[in-house]
């Protein structure tokens, strides 16, 4: 099961920390609908992660969800479904990941599920997904059902199925090959496109602070803990 719980706390609190923001979803995105100065760019954080990799789904669901969640719209978020896996383009199974097979299926329909739904909705999946005991079973029909109901799971399975799903994973793969420097782990994330150890352990730590810290623009209400007033309308 996914439980949502209700939320329970004032606005002023409903992205003053993880914890509450993930319990205050959506009542922290409303908030964050203030949106600050665009002519700044946004934090860029990329994750190069694998479908069913522990250490990757607790950044997922303890790290980077909850951050996006609270300053989506400072900060910009890149998914990179493949990590270690190996290509053989002339196989028959042209994939080989870390976790076996099924972690192949799951990247793959995490990379189909970014391709057709759009990043918003693809991310509250993909967390969906990595949040629930099984992975797999939980993409559908609960996960694509809850956040992009107008998706109906065939076409997510046509793309897996078909050449689609291949070209996707093929198109992570160079991205991933292309690291520099080249990953040797995974999660490994890249902040504005760029990798070095003191940024990696900040955001294992806490990403929330460091894309709070980075961010050049006004910060928002969620990075100073200011008190949000909202317009009912």
């Amino acid at each position: 099961s996914h439980p949502k719980p209700a939320c329970r706390y004032p606005p002023s609190q409903w992205c003053r920390s993880l914890e509450i923001a993930l319990e205050c979803k959506k009542q922290c995105m409303e908030v964050n609908a203030i949106r600050p100065n665009q002519t700044v760019p946004p934090v860029s954080v990329t994750l190069y992660y694998e479908s069913m990799c522990p250490d990757c789904r607790i950044f997922i669901t303890q790290q980077l969800f909850p951050t996006w969640t609270m300053l989506q719209d400072i900060m910009a978020v890149t998914l990179v479904p493949y990590g270690n896996a190996q290509e053989f383009p002339s196989a028959n199974s042209p994939f080989s990941c870390q976790h076996g097979e099924p972690e192949c299926r799951g990247n793959m329909i995490e990379a189909c599920i970014i391709h057709l739904t759009g990043h918003s909705a693809a991310f509250h999946i993909i967390y969906c997904m990595e949040s629930s005991a099984d992975v797999l079973n939980a993409a559908q029909p609960q996960c694509l059902q809850l956040y992009a109901p107008s998706i109906a799971w065939s076409t997510v399975d046509s793309c897996v199925e078909g050449g689609l799903g291949y070209q996707l994973m093929h198109k992570n793969a160079v991205m991933t090959r292309a690291l520099n420097p080249a990953h040797t782990y995974v999660p490994w994330v890249t902040i504005n496109g760029e990798y070095t150890e003191e940024n990696e352990d900040k955001a294992m730590s806490s990403l929330f602070q460091m894309v709070c810290q980075l961010y050049k623009g006004v910060k928002p209400p969620a990075c100073t803990g200011a008190a949000v007033r909202l317009n009912r309308s």
